[in-house]
């Protein structure tokens, strides 16, 4: 096969590394890709939140199957146009993918759907969203509605910062998702991601994780697009699982199918978990990032297999054949993320790092220039390994972290504590 896939993360990285160690893979061509993604694929320019032109570049090429890997092309609609023109692709539709373009269509999903949640309210005037805030008190949940790369969520402690936040929101911190404001319930417990494939009818699980959302230790600081990620979560046993899969998840998806929106692709949820009970946080509509690093380096070449019987519509012939092991990835960011960080600063010492099964880093942010690796993003690398136990997996990301010389970059220490802690 020839397979195409969208981004340019270390989400994307993964998933190529993964699919490249199927046998089905002919050739794998990434598009916009970074710098690690073209040390084991082709790399090609590409719009791909136009779905024309990914459409026309997929025919010009010979592509039998695109993935289309981050959120931005699947709000775009890019996976309607891949199968207008006959193009096998894994994402859900434009309209199907307002699960996580749209927090306040999600919040109706789940009204609809009986899916339990967090009690909300959704404004879109700054003014009555403030009212709304002092009537209920602190800590409070606010969010901007629309797409904002994993930043529109303030979870506020105390009544001041919500209110900052909605006018940050409200200001234009984060474009066009601020224009309606979601403001949610604080829900206490232990935040877990579930992942499952759905292909219109059936749905598969295909793993969990936890993921670390601040940006300093002991999750401190302001939210990021994530800082690290281990899988499995242990809050997430098979009994909470299930239980989100019949209250949450398979809810969800008939609802979509009645609206006219079946699902299709993979369904990342965000849950809450207290007393064994699962609520919903929020959907994803995509692999989460950094939990598909983990994921990957767990499941590997299968993954394209589970892909294309979702994409074609067999997932009831599909099974994950899972190692009885443990992965973490912990990601070196540049010095001033979630804020400003200088671009273009050099990263020695990667060639000397082992790659195999059991560990590699995986590039996020990342360009060559005068043949040395550069930075170019917030999140850049992306140390992840697998082992026996949690423990050991944790102490081969560390041990790569220790290898990489960039005096520009810096990330916790402390990925995994609520797993080891227990």
């Amino acid at each position: 096969m020839n397979i195409l896939i969208l981004g340019s993360g270390g989400r994307e990285h993964s998933l190529a590394w993964a699919v490249m160690q199927n046998p089905k893979c002919d050739r794998l061509i990434v598009a916009p890709g970074n710098a690690g993604i073209a040390q084991i694929a082709d790399c090609a320019a590409l719009d791909i939140e136009n779905g024309q032109a990914v459409a026309q570049f997929a025919a010009d090429n010979s592509i039998d199957f695109v993935i289309i890997g981050p959120e931005a092309p699947l709000a775009a609609g890019v996976a309607d146009d891949l199968r207008a023109a006959g193009i096998l692709c894994f994402g859900p539709s434009k309209d199907a993918a307002r699960l996580e373009a749209s927090k306040a269509f999600t919040k109706e999903i789940c009204d609809a759907s009986g899916a339990p949640t967090a009690a909300y309210a959704r404004f879109t005037d700054a003014a009555h969203a403030k009212d709304y805030i002092r009537a209920q008190g602190a800590p409070i949940v606010v969010k901007a509605d629309g797409l904002a790369a994993g930043k529109g969520v303030i979870v506020a402690m105390d009544e001041a910062t919500a209110l900052d936040a909605i006018d940050d929101i409200f200001g234009g911190a984060f474009g066009d998702a601020g224009a309606e404001v979601v403001i949610e319930e604080f829900m206490t417990g232990e935040e877990a991601s579930f992942f499952i494939l759905c292909d219109g009818e059936s749905a598969l699980s295909i793993g969990t994780a936890q993921d670390h959302k601040r940006v300093g230790e002991g999750d401190t600081g302001p939210n990021t697009g994530g800082m690290g990620a281990y899988s499995p979560a242990p809050i997430l046993s098979d009994k909470v699982a299930q239980k989100a899969m019949d209250e949450i998840i398979r809810p969800t998806l008939k609802e979509m199918a009645k609206r006219g929106s079946p699902y299709h692709g993979v369904l990342y949820a965000g849950l809450m978990i207290e007393g064994g009970q699962p609520r919903l946080v929020e959907y994803n509509c995509r692999f989460g990032d950094p939990e598909c690093q983990v994921l990957m380096i767990r499941l590997g070449a299968q993954i394209l297999d589970l892909l294309q019987a979702c994409a074609e519509g067999r997932l009831d012939e599909a099974q994950v054949n899972w190692a009885d092991d443990h992965a973490m990835t912990v990601v070196m960011a540049s010095v001033g993320y979630p804020g400003s960080y200088e671009k273009g600063t050099v990263i020695k010492g990667l060639g000397s790092l082992t790659e195999d099964s059991q560990q590699v880093v995986f590039h996020a942010g990342t360009g060559e220039m005068d043949r040395q690796i550069v930075a170019t993003g917030g999140r850049v690398l992306n140390a992840t390994a697998r082992g026996a136990t949690l423990q050991d997996a944790r102490d081969a990301a560390y041990a790569q972290l220790k290898t990489i010389d960039w005096p520009e970059g810096f990330y916790r220490r402390d990925i995994g504590w609520r797993a080891l802690k227990d």
